[in-house]
């Protein structure tokens, strides 16, 4: 494979706590978000929990004053006749708020890794016949991607149609014939001084499996990352998927953190 070479980065500062958690956020942005009582209430239409979820970024840390701060939260969710998700990250979310989750009876589901890489020194070329758009939501590369990669419920489409439109991101297409045999996206985030990207929407057309082009797209992706001024390439990807996962860690990615959804009844969409 065609190689590039890239000068070393200037030492990263670690991502962790609400930092990260704001990178990742700014990378999959929700439709609306409400910031109260310390909390982060995160809404879109009900079209995945992590654009649909309540995160705690500094809430009381007096017992009874969490218990009255989730309570008030909460009435916020339920005014909209909805059962909360609570997003638990490692590191960020209290212990306190984790155990009156738990006792309680929420349901623990959706276990993910959060994985970084530093994009330092020699990165591939980007796959000779990938179609790239950078900036603004390529319509083209979101019918491709909604082909590959739908979701259920009535507003799904138009709902991840705005949450994809509401980062500026590379969008990578790999062909294969007249189709589109895959499709992948990192969202350009800035946090303070620093550019970084955060991947998602990396999805491989059932029939074109086996032949490489995830490992393809993800290079692709890194590669025009750091032509765009990116120091680090963070993604999220769920436990139970191993062969994204090894994917992944093929590549360099390790892993800086992990969270989990506490639901208060049963599941609604999915990650």
């Amino acid at each position: 494979m065609n190689r590039r070479t890239r000068r070393p980065s200037p030492s990263l500062r670690p991502l962790t706590g609400t930092r990260l958690v704001e990178a990742l956020i700014a990378g999959w942005q929700p439709l609306q978000r409400l910031d109260t009582e310390g909390f982060a209430l995160l809404r879109s239409r009900g079209i995945t929990r992590r654009a649909h979820s309540i995160i705690a970024l500094e809430p009381p840390a007096a017992p009874a004053e969490l218990a009255a701060a989730l309570a008030r939260v909460e009435s916020l969710v339920a005014m909209a006749g909805e059962s909360p998700t609570h997003r638990i990250i490692d590191g960020v979310t209290p212990l306190a708020l984790q155990s009156l989750l738990a006792e309680r009876g929420d349901e623990a589901i959706g276990a993910s890794e959060i994985l970084e890489l530093p994009l330092t020194g020699t990165l591939p070329r980007p796959h000779p016949s990938a179609e790239i758009s950078t900036g603004a939501l390529d319509e083209d590369w979101f019918e491709a991607a909604w082909r590959l990669a739908p979701r259920e419920g009535t507003e799904a489409r138009e709902t991840m149609h705005d949450i994809l439109a509401g980062s500026p991101a590379i969008q990578v297409r790999l062909p294969a014939g007249e189709e589109t045999a895959a499709v992948g996206r990192a969202a350009l985030v800035t946090r303070g001084k620093e550019t970084l990207v955060v991947l998602n929407m990396i999805a491989v057309d059932p029939t074109q499996r086996r032949r490489g082009l995830g490992r393809a797209l993800s290079t692709t992706l890194l590669a025009l990352a750091a032509v765009q001024g990116a120091h680090r390439a963070l993604l999220e990807v769920e436990v139970e998927n191993t062969p994204a996962r090894t994917l992944y860690r093929s590549l360099g990615f390790r892993r800086i953190g992990g969270y989990h959804y506490r639901v208060h009844a049963a599941p609604g969409s999915p990650a």
